[in-house]
């Protein structure tokens, strides 16, 4: 009779370093992470970014403060009517100048729903990034049609250049508060339809859940803001937490900060995902605020169009090309759909400023990456990356 040998192996498993793009259509934009992998396993992620630096900060230097705004529609340009105000209130801090009342209310309309129309982006290409390519249909169907109205006011449906120093380019044209409202009324029941594909959805939760957890500590630390900062349940946010010139814009809106907190899963799930008790800060949480901002921003576009139609005067002038600027400098943040997104510039009294600068939210949310993707597996990566919704043309510029 023979006796059992018991015999040990020893498996022993080579690092490797892996390319993710920068063509790669997970990254968001021209974006290069370098992965070191043991087996599945990643233990370091190592973003390498300027593949698409167009030098914006330095063509500002040579331009007057109303020929820059265009650029800034080129930063993230899913959001540009966003980085358009951004600038436009940046120059008129620096000028001591106030948007009339009417004007005020024009822009938290455009801005709104420049939120929402980015979200969408960042909900559809999440799905697409996480293998499921029907909410990227649903978004970009309601997309559309904000690109619609936004063409009928500026004639463009991208890089808008509307948001100027002083106001706006244009008024809304005849009907078209009546379009935005028909728009609203039908976009209210399509958002269940988003909750039913993803949010809710049991394989997206598992996916996302206990995923990428970024606490509130480490976001804070790296300069997270937007909703990857309130995704750990940081409260704060700029439309109420801002400097007097931006914040006073949404002076008497009545609107709450979407900020998530710990075990807010859907509790009606047949497989939970992990102990949710504990958990905040992960990639559904990063995604379901951006869920919710949609709503809220549709609550401040009701608002912001009663208040404008309530409103006499004018929605301001835009300030001529070659107008002279005071001397001095300049800095401002304001609530992007990304996060803060600062713009600042310094004066010498002419009319191009002697320096032109942009902070990039994405920029700081995506120097978190390493440290979201260490210990996880490769085919969480896009997961993480995605809940981050970066735009690589506003970290580049």
């Amino acid at each position: 009779m023979t006796t059992a040998q018991t015999i040990e192996i020893d498996v022993r498993t080579d690092e490797m370093l892996v390319n993710m793009g920068p063509q790669h259509p997970s990254t968001h934009g021209v974006l290069r992470l370098v992965l070191r992998t043991d087996g599945e396993v990643v233990s370091e992620v190592m973003p390498h970014i300027g593949y698409l630096h167009r030098c914006a900060e330095k063509i500002g230097e040579n331009l007057t403060a109303r020929q820059w705004v265009p650029y800034t529609d080129r930063m993230d340009y899913l959001a540009g009517m966003n980085m358009n105000l951004g600038w436009a209130l940046a120059v008129e801090k620096l000028m001591d100048y106030q948007v009339p009342e009417r004007g005020r209310h024009l822009r938290v309309i455009i801005a709104e729903l420049g939120r929402i129309a980015s979200h969408l982006v960042g909900m559809g290409a999440y799905g697409l990034d996480l293998g499921t390519f029907s909410p990227f249909l649903y978004a970009f169907r309601e997309r559309e049609k904000i690109l619609d109205l936004f063409e009928e006011v500026c004639g463009a449906r991208l890089t808008y250049s509307y948001l100027t120093v002083g106001g706006a380019t244009a008024d809304f044209p005849p009907g078209w508060l009546e379009k935005c409202e028909a728009f609203l009324d039908q976009f209210v029941p399509v958002i269940d339809e988003y909750h039913a594909l993803l949010t809710t959805n049991a394989i997206f939760i598992k996916r996302t859940a206990g995923v990428g957890l970024l606490s509130a500590e480490m976001a804070i630390d790296y300069g997270c803001t937007g909703p990857v900062l309130r995704g750990s349940g940081v409260d704060y946010d700029l439309r109420r937490d801002g400097e007097p010139i931006y914040t006073s814009m949404y002076e008497g809106y009545d609107y709450e900060v979407i900020c998530q907190r710990a075990g807010h899963y859907p509790k009606d799930q047949e497989y939970p995902p992990v102990p949710i008790e504990a958990v905040l800060g992960d990639c559904w949480h990063r995604f379901y605020v951006r869920m919710l901002e949609v709503v809220q921003a549709i609550g401040l576009v009701r608002q912001a169009m009663a208040k404008y139609r309530a409103s006499d005067g004018s929605f301001g002038e835009p300030m001529k090309l070659n107008q002279k600027l005071p001397k001095g400098e300049v800095y401002l943040e304001t609530e992007s759909p990304r996060g803060q997104m600062g713009f600042g510039l310094v004066s010498n009294g002419t009319a191009i400023p002697w320096r032109a600068r942009a902070r990039s939210s994405c920029f700081c949310n995506l120097s978190v990456v390493s440290e979201l993707c260490r210990g996880c597996l490769i085919a969480d990566v896009p997961a993480i990356v995605g809940s981050l919704d970066i735009v690589m043309g506003e970290i580049d510029r």
